[in-house]
């Protein structure tokens, strides 16, 4: 794929920081409406403001990048609408969407707007990538996760534009596979809101720490390597911050891609995390070096470094290039100012001018010199012609006015409203449901040793690791469905086994995100593949779209409340969680590591403790290149007294650390629709989730 440009994409959270990314170098800016953006917490653009800031940036040659990149419900998709509908009218240039509602409404309303693939969707793998530029995507934005090795190699197959963090906060769980937030206070980080609980406290062997901070990324130094790669797009993270910290990160980028020497104490001092982090770019994402947090010390730091870091964004940026031709005759002036597109504007002047006492050399620099005086413009020279100068000379004043005159108008005509094309598309409303006459009941397992043959008769479906496809017995394998881990860095080793499980016989396999469906598909001809929660599907349209892609069966979103979830239509049967230690995060960075543990301290089966004294256990699939870590709530989900109100066609046992005789307790009870004994939680499903 042929290289284009190289872009430095800045985040803009409000209008102050869009002039602060804009005149400090950003090639490109992404912001959000009011709604359906991933941090509602910025002060974000209405439509209105949203027109005005793609006419300031159309101006001066800087893309803009809306951000649709939360989950929807089926009551909100006429909203969704209508954002879209907001961003054609602006002219912007792509949405950055997470849920397949808002790629399909974009795809079918707004067909000339770009499709860029949030970092949310968790594409952490070539067969992601893949799969994104077959849906129409444009880009892909990947996960955080990946090691420059990866990216690389993702980037070099992948046929569609890459683009990757350089800078600003690390989650700790891959994006899009986080319900920490969601779980313990009702605030999505899928839906804009996170409260950000992974920068808390927590124990671990009976020391405090930070253990789930992850210092802040910076690979400014690496963005030459970066470029070379093909990636096409540098991103920075930060809406939530501030206009200089804008403005630092940006001036930053700018000047390591010109091979400049940039302040990287400044760009400590706009903000850290008690440093910077490049370990999972540099393949060192199990060092506790990557955790920090800040104090503080560094906040003071901050707001020293303010005046200093306010004067990189004081002036216009002189970044349109323009060529100006001035025309000298007996009657007067014209200026002549074109842009790289083909603009074209000009100014006449009716001063006569008088008779030159300079030599024409000297008149031609004095003109050339007040015609590049383009200050306080996003204009600069690039070529200047001077015709007619011999023997005439005007006023400096003049010739000032011709040009501020011309670059006025080139400016209005520059940012011009372009509205994308709209297509009157509307998706239709999810058709009635009833019940099912019988629900199916699937039983998850993290192990197979959890599962006995007692079980098999009670059971529809029996979801096991596909790492495990050889231990199960050939009795369990009618019914077995074998599950991708949810976390696809390896995905050459996964592929082998889903290659080596469908040899033996194996025919339903689970995919958790976009990436997997490819690697079922092509490795498993003719198999059923099923979705499981790890899609974060929360309304009709994104399940059709499922569906649509050869999808037999969902799992819904945990996140989705039970009045939603039992009127979703997907085309395809559709299930929810009703038990299990649901994992709120899924990471490559390993906590317990960060505590000053190891693997033999943990055998994975670390556990943190917070503030409240509850213990999440860590359960760990290895430390390898596709090794990952589920932290667990540590109060079970229970629907077993509430089976009547379910409403979807399957519900799902999930067990993670029960051992057999547990997980069969957990069985009966949930097959007599008993109480929980214990501590427990309803999750999301009746709670309204922001």
């Amino acid at each position: 794929m042929k290289q284009q440009r190289f872009e430095i994409l800045a985040p803009a959270g409000n209008a102050e920081m869009l002039r602060a990314a804009v005149y400090a170098g950003a090639d490109s800016v992404y912001l959000g409406l009011t709604g359906f953006n991933a941090r509602r917490g910025a002060g974000n653009f209405t439509p209105d403001e949203l027109e005005q800031a793609t006419a300031f940036c159309r101006a001066r040659g800087v893309k803009v990048n809306v951000t649709l990149n939360t989950l929807c419900f089926d009551g909100e998709l006429d909203g969704l609408r209508e954002a879209v509908r907001a961003i054609a009218r602006s002219g912007a240039d792509a949405v950055i969407a997470q849920d397949l509602a808002a790629a399909a409404l974009v795809r079918r309303c707004a067909p000339e707007i770009a499709l860029h693939g949030s970092t949310q969707m968790s594409v952490m793998n070539l067969a992601g990538a893949k799969k994104l530029a077959e849906m129409g995507f444009s880009r892909v934005i990947l996960a955080r996760e990946l090691t420059a090795e990866e990216v690389r190699y993702i980037t070099e197959n992948c046929g569609i534009e890459t683009e990757i963090f350089v800078h600003g906060a690390l989650c700790m769980s891959v994006s899009g596979q986080c319900y920490m937030s969601a779980f313990f206070g009702g605030r999505s980080g899928n839906r804009g809101g996170c409260a950000g609980p992974c920068r808390l406290p927590y124990r671990f062997c009976g020391e405090q720490g930070h253990f789930l901070s992850l210092k802040d990324l910076s690979l400014i130094d690496r963005l030459p390597e970066i470029r070379e790669m093909g990636v096409c797009c540098a991103k920075i993270e930060g809406r939530l911050r501030t206009p200089e910290y804008v403005a630092a990160a940006v001036s930053a980028a700018r000047a390591a891609l010109d091979g400049l020497p940039y302040d990287r104490v400044l760009l400590e001092q706009a903000f850290s995390r008690a440093g910077f982090t490049d370990g999972f770019y540099e393949n060192h994402y199990l060092s506790p070096s990557m955790f920090g947090r800040r104090d503080e010390q560094q906040a003071a730091d901050t707001r020293a470094a303010l005046p200093k870091l306010r004067e990189l964004y004081r002036r216009e940026r002189e970044a349109v290039p323009v060529s100006l031709s001035l025309a000298l005759d007996d009657a007067g002036a014209q200026l002549t100012v074109c842009d790289r597109d083909g603009r074209r504007v000009e100014a006449h002047s009716a001063e006569h001018p008088s008779p030159a006492r300079q030599e024409e050399p000297a008149l031609r620099e004095g003109y050339a010199r007040a015609l590049g005086k383009t200050g306080g413009t996003p204009f600069f020279a690039e070529q200047v012609e001077i015709q007619g100068a011999s023997g005439r000379w005007l006023p400096a004043s003049c010739i000032n006015e011709l040009r501020r005159d011309a670059l006025g108008r080139l400016l209005e005509l520059r940012q011009a409203p372009h509205p994308a094309r709209w297509v009157d598309w509307r998706p239709a409303p999810p058709a009635p449901r009833s019940a099912p006459a019988r629900q199916a009941l699937w039983l998850r397992f993290a192990d197979a040793a959890q599962c006995t043959d007692e079980m098999l008769p009670q059971a529809d479906r029996l979801v096991f690791p596909l790492r495990q496809f050889e231990q199960l017995p050939a009795a369990w394998r009618e019914k077995s469905i074998l599950a991708l881990p949810r976390a696809l860095f390896d995905e050459e080793e996964i592929a082998r086994q889903i290659c080596t499980a469908f040899a033996a016989g194996f025919r339903r396999f689970e995919i958790e995100s976009i990436g997997g469906l490819s690697l079922v598909a092509d490795n498993a001809p003719g198999a059923e593949i099923c979705g499981g929660f790890g899609l974060n599907l929360t309304n009709s349209v994104a399940a059709a779209e499922y569906a649509a892609l050869g999808l037999s069966a969902l799992t819904l979103s945990p996140e989705l409340p039970l009045a939603d979830a039992r009127r979703l239509d997907a085309g395809v049967p559709t299930g929810l969680l009703a038990y299990g230690h649901l994992p709120l995060m899924l990471t490559r960075a390993c906590p317990v590591r960060a505590a000053g543990g190891d693997c033999a301290r943990c055998g994975g089966k670390g556990a943190l403790v917070d503030r409240k004294g509850k213990t999440l256990r860590v359960s760990c699939t290895g430390a390898g290149r596709d090794g990952a870590r589920e932290l667990l709530n540590p109060v079970p989900l229970w629907l077993g007294d509430r089976q009547a109100e379910i409403g979807t066609d399957f519900a799902e046992l999930y067990f993670t650390f029960e051992d057999a005789h547990q997980a069969a307790e957990i069985l009966r009870r949930y097959r007599d629709g008993a109480p929980f004994e214990g501590e427990f939680t309803r999750g999301l499903y009746y709670r309204a989730v922001e």
